[in-house]
């Protein structure tokens, strides 16, 4: 199986419905685990979205939604959001929790052993404001128009060509808008050719970060305003965790509204 295949699975569904979806106690039962890596989703908007900087009937674009947390968080404060993910089973279960509200899922226990649990549209959320479609991050489809903020979470160690994604954000976003981006930077070969990976290598006898390499890409057109780190946590079954720390840098596309 590619690692792409993966998120069409039914254990990828899982995984990320319980790292969206999941209470602390579905999550971490284990009181001395790394609780502050929980509601990843949900952190990438609270924590790096400056909602003082949007205007009234702002639009947003969540691109690698998967199964849409951070789309709906997003709808919170936009009037109008679209979420995009590359796997059209994330996608068919973001639009199912749209239309109904809540769905049921399996949280793998133990080998052959699962835990029926419910996903649900966050509270106060209104669903009439999302969009959710199937895309590729590298090729959107045209008509989109300009947005007021754009979250890449998790996205750009990716892609097969993040520069091309890269390339893309200016025409994706108003002048004064807001890029969010996050990832642990994960680059293999699997997913990016090694000669598209924007930091993690050497480069002409001297090491490069991936920040650097968005600097270098982002820096005509957006300035970098902030940067953090994000934890985050994926459980595997009960005794096993992916726990990995994002750096999420938020840029404003550079011109006035």
């Amino acid at each position: 199986m590619s690692e792409d295949s993966f998120y069409e699975t039914e254990q990828a569904a899982s995984e990320y419905l319980l790292l969206h979806y999941g209470a602390r106690e579905e999550v971490l039962p284990y009181i001395f685990g790394p609780s502050t890596a929980l509601n990843y989703p949900v952190r990438c908007v609270i924590e790096c979205l400056d909602k003082g900087l949007l205007p009234p009937k702002a639009k947003g674009l969540d691109l690698g939604c998967a199964v849409g947390r951070s789309t709906f968080e997003l709808a919170r404060t936009c009037r109008q959001v679209i979420g995009i993910d590359a796997s059209k089973r994330f996608i068919e279960i973001a639009n199912r929790l749209k239309e109904k509200g809540a769905l049921t899922y399996r949280r793998k226990d133990e080998g052959e052993l699962f835990t029926e649990l419910m996903a649900r549209i966050p509270s106060g959320v209104d669903p009439d404001r999302v969009t959710f479609r199937p895309g590729d991050a590298m090729n959107l489809p045209g008509g989109l128009g300009l947005f007021d903020v754009v979250l890449g979470a998790n996205l750009i160690d990716r892609l097969a060509d993040p520069r091309k994604f890269l390339q893309a954000l200016p025409g994706l976003l108003r002048p004064g808008g807001q890029l969010i981006l996050t990832s642990p930077y994960t680059w293999t070969e699997n997913h990016t050719p090694r000669e598209n990976w924007l930091g993690g290598l050497q480069r002409e006898g001297a090491g490069q970060s991936t920040l650097q390499g968005l600097i270098e890409e982002l820096s005509e057109n957006f300035v970098l305003v902030r940067e953090l780190d994000l934890p985050f946590l994926i459980r595997e079954h009960a005794r096993k965790f992916q726990w990995s720390v994002a750096q999420a840098t938020i840029w404003i596309r550079k011109g006035r509204y």
